[in-house]
């Protein structure tokens, strides 16, 4: 499975002035690399929760099946798209009688082909997150992003931990999704 996000949350604006209210910055000097260390601690949040915190439109490639597929990005708000891409050419816009879709209790999107086609594998675009902006995010998950942030920020001469502190982990822990590969 490959991912690609194909329109980002924005982490601009309120999630930015909570961080620096947090780190006591008064400036805008630091504002992009601030704003990258909050898209880390999304990312980070994300592959601790198994929940993409922030709505976002994904793009997952799978192979072309007749069988359900589950999505690995949730929870899926809405698929928008399925695409086939063959070994050759540009990619193949389906019908929306081409395919079925759906969602699991989990709000795990679900894909498969009806009918057969040329393509190897398949582009399914969809929407994904938790919450539409950062005032919706619960408060754990948003308090743990902001933390995490602000972790790297004061420790970026010395190097941060790729692993989330303690006091961040159980901020996120409720929302935990575990699976079973």
């Amino acid at each position: 499975m490959k991912r690609a996000i194909v329109a980002p949350a924005i982490l601009g604006g309120a999630p930015l002035a909570e961080l620096k209210h947090w780190l006591a910055i008064s400036t805008s000097n630091d504002d992009a690399s601030l704003e990258a260390l909050l898209r880390s601690a999304l990312e980070t949040c994300e592959a601790f929760t198994g929940t993409m915190p922030l709505a976002a439109t994904v793009e997952e490639t799978l192979p072309a099946s007749r069988n359900w597929q589950g999505l690995h990005t949730c929870p899926v708000r809405a698929i928008l798209a399925v695409e086939g891409i063959p070994a050759e050419g540009s990619r193949i816009t389906f019908a929306i009688e081409d395919y079925d879709i759906d969602l699991d209790p989990d709000s795990r999107g679900l894909v498969r082909l009806l009918k057969a086609s040329a393509a190897g594998r398949i582009a399914v675009q969809f929407e994904a997150g938790l919450a539409d902006d950062w005032e919706e995010l619960p408060d754990g998950l948003r308090h743990g992003i902001l933390r995490l942030a602000a972790h790297h920020y004061r420790s970026r001469e010395s190097g941060a931990d790729p692993t989330p502190p303690a006091a961040v982990a159980a901020l996120w822990r409720p929302w935990r999704r575990m699976r079973i590969a």
